[in-house]
């Protein structure tokens, strides 16, 4: 038999885990199962590189951007977005150091990225690199069907959540750089 206080315990850690980071946000969630266009906004980032596959060797990258912000004192904001193909990490700089005078270090650099619009789709589940490819391939259908949009750019994968919430519970996205042709 399991001991209450065990249960609790597990429920407490679940439910903290479930309601997502305390982090702030750069930009709204795009909600699971939507694909959306939307603007993300002007910021700061930091950016790691890595050779290799994304799925294999984002430990590297995710040490480095870690290091990076415990060391400099630095705030950071979700979603961590991840350049697939490019094998990039990137955190985004909080809005409390946003005038700090970051500098590249390391593995690290320091860029700031203009506003930008998008195509989004809202995934639940594992970050995988078959969930990122299935969504990737439905943005690029309907991106075919809404010829108002053009792509400008390699998709992406957008990370909400902490490695301790559950694979089933986790929240990403996949965005594809877009114009809109009719404005």
């Amino acid at each position: 038999m399991v001991k209450p206080c065990i249960v609790l315990i597990f429920m407490g850690l679940f439910c903290m885990a479930s309601t997502g980071s305390a982090y702030e946000a750069a930009y709204q969630k795009t909600p699971n199962g939507t694909i959306e266009i939307k603007t993300i906004p002007a910021a700061k980032l930091m950016v790691a590189e890595a050779a290799g596959d994304y799925f294999d060797g984002n430990n590297d990258m995710f040490r480095s951007l870690f290091g990076y912000i415990s060391s400099n004192d630095v705030s950071m904001m979700v979603p961590v977005e991840a350049q697939v193909e490019k094998t990039q990490m990137k955190f985004y700089v909080g809005s409390s150091d946003i005038e700090k005078d970051l500098l590249d270090q390391g593995d690290v650099t320091v860029v700031n990225v203009p506003e930008r619009m998008v195509a989004s789709v809202g995934i639940r589940g594992s970050y995988s690199k078959k969930q990122f490819e299935v969504n990737r391939d439905k943005l690029v259908v309907w991106l075919g069907e809404n010829t108002q949009y053009q792509s400008t750019g390699e998709a992406y994968a957008v990370y909400w959540d902490t490695p301790f919430v559950p694979w089933f519970m986790k929240h990403s996205e996949v965005h594809i750089p877009v114009t809109d042709q009719i404005q």
